[in-house]
């Protein structure tokens, strides 16, 4: 007998006359505008342009989502048999997170290095904002009731639909909610670690960027083994399972490179809750007397 558990949505969408409106997209929708903003502020105060995490979120996320449903599709082609054109409704849901990641990062480095802009400053701009995106994103499951993981009797248990369950586990009726794991893990753990190790002037440039990679890559390792929509297992991992111990294998190898390699931040401007708030060193100083022709010694300049 259940005792507690979690309901899951009665529907997915809002209906407005001939209008259909699915919950997943205005998530998905939110959840970009809260990586982009709290990235141009983090950019901002690490001295950069905030206008250019705007024009790169435009090509990164448009290019990105493609990449992550071309990830998913490849994985689930038998979901589109009969009806191919069903490719393009992401409102289904359906987006492979590393294959959007991958091809967003992609695009980021290569706009960046071409506009001459500072790769590892918005590395570490974007460190924070993702995973807030991420965890406002994984509620768009909750509503399609998809990406659950094994039955629990637990009292978090979600509550899935008969028509949504696995073959195997159609008997069952609550299963661990795995959506709200990385959602918490994302906010409590990836976010709170990545602040709390900047206000202490614990991180190098870059480093932010590398923390996300290590400490997300961690948690969706550990939720890829209670999932149970995978379609491919190798040694009894799944895909995401083996990316995700590269991203953690790759995090740490930067991180002890970035941190090795000791390059310090520049902020400019007041520190605010996403924002470094930490004393940071800029660079050697400079001798006093050394100005400008103009009479502005560059410890006066702002940061660019």
């Amino acid at each position: 007998m259940i005792v507690a558990s979690i309901p899951s949505p009665p529907t997915n969408v809002i209906e407005i006359g001939p209008l259909t409106i699915h919950f997943y997209g205005i998530l998905i929708a939110i959840g970009v505008i809260v990586a982009v903003s709290v990235a141009k502020l983090r950019y901002g105060r690490f001295g950069g342009n905030p206008e250019v995490i705007e024009r790169l979120a435009i090509w990164a996320v448009v290019l990105g989502f493609l990449g992550a449903r071309m990830a998913y599709v490849s994985t689930h082609l038998y979901r589109f048999e009969g009806r191919p054109w069903a490719i393009l409704f992401i409102w289904e849901g359906g987006l492979a997170l590393y294959g959007g990641l991958t091809v967003g990062t992609l695009v980021v480095v290569y706009l960046a290095r071409r506009w001459g802009e500072d790769l590892w400053a918005i590395g570490d701009a974007v460190a924070v904002g993702l995973p807030l995106a991420q965890a406002i994103g994984r509620w768009g499951n909750w509503f399609n009731q998809e990406l659950f993981g094994t039955p629990t009797d637990l009292p978090w248990g979600l509550e899935i639909a008969p028509e949504f369950r696995p073959p195997q586990y159609a008997a069952f009726e609550t299963f661990h909610p795995t959506f709200l794991y990385e959602s918490l893990w994302n906010v409590f753990v990836t976010v709170g670690l990545i602040l709390w190790l900047e206000r202490r002037g614990k991180l190098a440039k870059g480093a932010s960027f590398a923390v996300y990679a290590v400490v997300y890559g961690t948690g969706r390792f550990l939720l890829e083994l209670l999932r149970t929509d995978t379609t491919f297992r190798l040694l009894g991992l799944s895909r995401n399972g083996w990316v995700s111990l590269v991203a953690v294998a790759g995090g740490l190898v930067g991180l002890w490179w970035l941190q090795r390699r000791g390059a310090p931040r520049r902020l400019v401007g007041e520190p605010r809750f996403f924002a470094p708030g930490a004393p940071t060193e800029v660079g050697p100083a400079e001798p006093a007397e050394v100005a400008e022709a103009d009479g502005v010694s560059r410890r006066d300049r702002p940061s660019r």
